[in-house]
């Protein structure tokens, strides 16, 4: 308990926090927030047309390095549509982790596709790409069908189209690999990025490795619209169909309403944009603040005996939730109420996906590292000081 206590003072001591509950990660708004929004609305375009939603997806682009980004309402809906523009039909199976986020999982079900669960690395907290090469040597084979050469699941005989890797907490996985593999079986990739804007692989930017990448502007992410996402591609014809899918695929005309497919109205709000925006002018700032908390955590832990989960090989990592591994879950569920008893907000890691009741029958690899990982991840505060 005595670590426990030297953890809860040291936080105090960082957010210079005395009595007042501190919350797992808050939202910063120091910046331009107020002037863009109060802008737009001055402006009377605050629904889905206006500028600042073109100015927050040129910005994430350049930021990113995509040669095209399409804002959405959440990282959800950017999921989902990236999921049907890859190919993923009703029916199909996706490749992903168990130890995500269940939105993860929900955007594949959307479609009627059904999620595959694959272990993650305990080094990255990301999809395994040698659990993956594992599994689909075990379980797939190529067939032609309708004039294409696709994987199929030698257990159902389902078409397994897609692969969602998830970037988890900021920590890259190792997606070089992971893209390597699903090219050989003709499989696409889609990057869960939700939680890693600012994080970068081999000097690369998460979220571009694959055919498609999504980001996530939720209120508790390193930078926020309040609610928002954005889907990343550098193909060209694919970046225009998004938009239009998104927009319910209106055709565009001055007074008539003709809509020319199954659309969705998953358009990111110019207001939410303009916030945005002044955001992403600030976020190379707060990727520095969270880094620089992430060394302090660090050696603060060191001292305890406890391990702190730092950036994998390779990787420059946004942080954005700062995470450690208690020993069992025993501990992990001591630490837990201890800290929130006193006010300092922790949390576990998210509920594997293959232990919820709708996620319960779907097939699943060996998922040794992800049950153990469960049994010890604890999150802790990691808002920019």
């Amino acid at each position: 308990m005595k670590a426990f206590e030297e953890f809860v003072d040291f936080v105090r001591r960082l957010y210079n926090v005395k009595n007042d509950f501190i919350h797992l990660h808050e939202p910063r708004f120091s910046g331009n927030e107020k002037k863009y929004v109060l802008d737009c609305i001055d402006s009377t375009f605050v629904s889905s047309v206006g500028k600042y939603v073109n100015l927050f997806e040129e910005k994430v682009a350049e930021y990113t390095g995509a040669k095209y980004a399409i804002s959405t309402v959440n990282g959800t809906s950017a999921l989902h549509i990236s999921l049907l523009l890859a190919g993923v039909k009703s029916g199909d199976e996706v490749l992903t982790q168990s130890l995500t986020f269940i939105a993860t999982a929900n955007a594949i079900s959307y479609i009627g596709a059904k999620p595959v669960f694959i272990d993650v690395d305990k080094e990255t907290l990301g999809l395994s790409s040698l659990k993956l090469s594992e599994w689909l040597s075990e379980n797939v084979i190529m067939k032609e069908k309708d004039g294409k050469n696709v994987a199929v699941n030698v257990r159902t005989g389902n078409v397994i189209s897609a692969c969602v890797p998830m970037h988890t907490f900021g920590h890259p996985c190792k997606i070089d690999e992971i893209v390597n593999i699903c090219d050989k079986y003709n499989i696409a990739v889609v990057e869960d990025a939700a939680e890693s804007i600012g994080s970068f692989y081999k000097g690369k930017h998460t979220g571009t490795f694959g055919k498609f990448g999504t980001l996530s502007f939720n209120g508790n992410k390193i930078i926020t619209t309040g609610g928002g996402g954005m889907i990343l591609t550098n193909d060209e014809r694919l970046a225009k169909l998004a938009k239009h899918i998104t927009t319910t695929a209106k055709v565009p005309h001055r007074w008539e309403f003709v809509h020319d497919m199954t659309g969705y109205n998953y358009r990111l709000t110019n207001i939410a944009a303009a916030l945005g925006l002044a955001q992403i002018e600030q976020l190379d700032e707060f990727v520095k603040s969270k880094r620089e908390l992430a060394a302090k955590y660090a050696r603060m832990f060191n001292g305890l005996g406890l391990q702190f989960i730092e950036e994998p090989k390779n990787s420059t990592s946004n942080y954005w939730l700062n995470a450690l591994l208690m020993r069992d879950r025993e501990e992990r569920d001591r630490f837990l109420k201890f800290t929130n008893d006193k006010g300092v907000m922790t949390r576990p890691v998210w509920e594997l996906m293959n232990r919820l009741n709708m996620y319960k029958d779907c097939q699943t690899g060996d998922l040794s590292n992800s049950e153990w990982l469960a049994d010890r991840i604890v999150n802790i505060p990691s808002s920019v000081i």
